[in-house]
């Protein structure tokens, strides 16, 4: 994995990692029970459980938004992943997979949350019924390079101003 930004810029807050909303401080505050792995699980837990993906249709994208409302677009909630986890002091941050549209010609951009957990980085996707793993990747889906598909290198602590131009087109 390759880093875009320097390391403490994976413990800061920006527009969409609002960590510094009062509400995601409180809700990183009741998660951390324990370590950063019990923090991560927690928090993974969390959103994957009890926050609704609204398919973009409710437009929420900023962490406390989300946590507020209870759901939003599948980036928003990876954005509220991420504020939960460096609230509890964990680094954490963006990337991204290019994925096929179902079986047309489309592609489309999903976001994952990379964070560093016991000392090693791993990709966590906060949807569907992936579990929990401070040991190893875990992802909703697995990029298909015969397809076209591609997982993303790069790390990013804010969201890139185009995420499909974070990732190179497959060649």
């Amino acid at each position: 994995m390759e880093f875009a930004d320097q390391p403490w810029d994976y413990l800061g807050a920006g527009e969409a990692v609002d960590l510094e909303h009062p509400l995601v401080q409180a809700k990183a505050a009741e998660l951390r029970t324990g370590d950063d792995i019990a923090l991560a699980r927690l928090a993974f837990v969390f959103v994957r459980d009890q926050i609704t993906d609204d398919g973009g249709a409710g437009g929420r994208w900023r962490a406390s938004d989300v946590l507020a409302e209870g759901g939003g677009s599948p980036s928003g909630r990876v954005h509220l992943l991420v504020a939960l986890l460096r609230a509890g002091g964990v680094q954490a941050g963006l990337c991204y997979q290019r994925l096929r549209d179902g079986d047309g010609p489309d592609f489309v951009v999903h976001g994952l949350v990379a964070a560093l957990i016991d000392d090693r980085w791993v990709r966590l996707d906060p949807r569907g019924d992936v579990e929990f793993s401070a040991d190893e990747d875990r992802v909703a889906v697995q990029a298909d390079p015969a397809r076209g598909e591609q997982d993303g290198t790069t790390i990013y602590a804010s969201p890139p101003p185009s995420p499909l131009e974070a990732i190179e087109p497959a060649g």
